[in-house]
């Protein structure tokens, strides 16, 4: 069975409370509900992950390559920004993999606009709200 890894950085366990006029109103166990039903009906297993912690998500990348995930799903948050660590671990892991941002970071405060990831990510999806996490699943899923 394909596996995907659903990874959110940094505050994203906030949603739906924190800044609602830019982040949005849906829950962050909403996105991860909606992605698992969307899974099952591919026979896939989504594996969703959010930590607030740099390490913890540079250990589950490295998690990630010894259970054999096909595809991450990726919004960093704020480690988008600032993270070199966490680009050398998806670099190292050799994982195809999506960035995702609920926002228009491209919109925002200027040092929100570069992003460490999005050069060695297969795709970028940002400012589409919690659909961006959907749209990235269903790429990957059309690819099967």
């Amino acid at each position: 069975m394909k596996k995907i890894l659903v990874m959110h950085g940094p505050n994203l366990n906030l949603l739906g409370t924190r800044e609602p006029d830019v982040y949005g109103r849906t829950t962050l166990d909403d996105i991860n509900h909606q992605l698992i039903e969307l899974c099952k009906e591919h026979q896939v297993t989504l594996i969703p992950f959010q930590s607030n912690w740099e390490g913890a998500l540079i250990d589950r990348l490295h998690l990630a390559k010894e259970e054999g995930v096909d595809f991450i799903i990726i919004n960093p948050g704020g480690l988008t920004h600032t993270s070199i660590s966490l680009r050398d671990a998806l670099s190292g892991i050799k994982i195809p993999f999506i960035e995702v941002h609920l926002s228009n970071i491209y919109a925002r405060e200027h040092f929100r606009t570069h992003s460490y990831l999005s050069p060695i990510a297969e795709g970028v999806i940002s400012g589409l709200g919690a659909t961006g996490y959907h749209l990235a699943l269903t790429y990957w899923l059309e690819r099967l």
